[in-house]
Formats: structure tokens, C-alpha cells, sequence
């Protein structure tokens, strides 16, 4: 579907949005719009590393018959400066940035501590760190109200995984997302003034791909027993706070680490 380009649209980008959590949000959002319990005139960008089709599929689904969402599909692997410069410059194209979800990470196989390499850290702080930082800061510079924007809202998706350091498991992953949770506290009030809010939400056990990737694909079903609400979460759960973050509900919420882990 062609975006209808100019200010009146507003932008919102989710990193690693055509699976899991990521596509989850995309779908929340779209259907909060087309209900009116959200913005119209709302332009989604899917953002992906290497799955074009997983993301054309997302976009096929968010896109609404009246125009009113539309979205479009953008790689871009966010550990490269140069691709992050690729994907704001689609939303710049498709209308005014008015949100960002910084959702895109990588997981290494579950190991103990002395297994993770230098090479490893530096893709993974890449991904998970460096690019959130970066996202963010495109799209501070275009939200912000001191530079001509209409200010927005940023959600960065942390984890649980950084309040226990996931031992023996994936110290470096846990480590990466307790740097976005103090860029969460950092930025939230460096740039408050600027109408811009940032928040973090903070899964726990959730039932995505990601667990497959660390080499326990029924990582969800053996620890359930460990939550106290007794299941893992699903990524519509964890969306549906994401989207709630976005919106105006939230006008007076920022620089909040928010769990969803069923108790844990």
C-alpha cells in the first residue's frame, strides 16, 4: 500500500518487528487505531534484519483497507550505524516520528560464563545496546519539541533477565538490558521537557522464538512451574503494555521500568 507522506501522518517504528513481541505490537497497535482508541492516520514501520517475508507478512496484516494504517517493511540491522541511518530516513519519508519501540536484540545459546567470548559481547552489545542508543537518539532528535517536533514516546524492551543476571544462562544478555534500562532512567529525564516520554517494559517468561535461539526451544514449559501465575506470557500480553505506553493513557507516565513476568 503507498504511505501518504507529509506531517498529518504519524510514524511509529518497531525494531525487529516481524516476529514475536515486535509483530505483536505492530497488530496492537493497529488495531487500537482502527477501533479510535488510538491515533489514526497511523504509519507503522516493520523494521527487520533478514526475514522479508515474516515482515511483508506483518505489513500485510496491519495495513487497513481505508488508509487509515498503513506500514511498510525496513530493513535494517540496527548494530550498523549506517543501516539505523537507513531505517529513519524511511520514517522521515512516511510522515513525522511520533514513536519508537526499540525491540530488536539477539540471544547467544545458554552457556555458563566462561564461554562467552569477545566476539560474542561485541555483536551483542552492537544489537542490544549500541543500536537501541542510537535509535533512540534519531529519534529524540526528531521528536523533540526543541527542534521543531511534536514530541513522542519511547519504549525500550528490556528484560527481567536484568534484575537477576540470568546465572549460567546468559550473563551478557541480562548485562545488555540492564544498560537499557538505565538509558531508560537517563533519558526519561533528560528530555521530559521536550515532550518526548521513555519507558521500558521488562518481560519475563515469554513464549517467543528467541528461546529456541539460546538452544531451549521448551525453555517456556519447563520453568513454568517457577512463576507464580504458573505459564509463561504471551507476546499479545507484553504489546498490549507496550501500546498502552504509547498512547496518550500514558501522558503521565516516563522513565518507568514496568515488569510482566507473572509474578516473578
Amino acid at each position: 500500500m503507498p504511505v501518504d507522506s507529509g506531517p498529518e501522518r504519524s510514524v511509529t517504528i518497531i525494531t525487529g518487528g516481524s516476529r514475536g513481541i515486535g509483530a505483536a505490537i505492530a497488530k496492537r497497535l493497529a488495531a487500537d487505531a482502527g477501533t479510535g482508541s488510538a491515533e489514526t492516520n497511523l504509519h507503522l514501520i516493520i523494521n527487520y534484519a533478514g526475514n522479508r517475508a515474516a515482515a511483508d507478512d506483518v505489513v500485510a496484516n496491519v495495513s487497513s483497507s481505508d488508509g487509515s494504517v498503513t506500514a511498510s517493511a525496513v530493513q535494517a540491522d540496527v548494530g550498523k550505524p549506517d543501516d539505523v541511518a537507513v531505517l529513519f530516513a524511511a520514517a522521515d519519508e512516511a510522515g513525522m516520528l511520533t514513536g519508537l519501540v526499540n525491540n530488536a536484540a539477539i540471544l547467544y545459546p545458554i552457556g555458563p560464563f566462561t564461554d562467552i567470548t569477545a566476539e560474542r559481547l561485541e555483536r551483542m552489545w552492537a544489537v542490544n545496546i549500541t543500536g537501541s542508543f542510537l535509535c533512540a537518539r534519531e529519534a529524540v532528535v526528531r521528536m523533540s519539541t526543541a527542534n521543531g517536533g511534536i514530541g513522542g514516546a519511547i519504549v525500550n524492551v528490556s528484560s527481567l533477565a536484568a534484575s537477576f543476571g540470568s546465572p549460567n544462562e546468559f550473563v551478557d544478555y541480562a548485562a545488555s538490558k540492564g544498560a537499557l534500562d538505565t538509558m531508560t532512567k537517563g533519558l526519561s529525564t533528560e528530555v521530559a521537557a521536550q515532550g518526548i516520554r521513555v519507558n521500558a517494559v521488562r518481560p519475563g517468561l515469554i513464549e517467543t522464538d528467541i528461546h529456541a535461539a539460546a538452544g531451549q526451544p521448551d525453555r517456556v514449559q519447563a520453568l513454568a512451574a517457577n512463576v507464580p501465575l504458573r505459564r509463561g506470557g504471551k507476546p499479545e500480553e507484553v504489546a498490549n503494555l507496550v501500546a498502552w505506553l504509547l498512547s496518550a493513557q500514558a501522558s503521565y507516565v516516563t522513565g518507568a521500568l514496568m515488569d510482566i513476568g507473572g509474578g516473578r
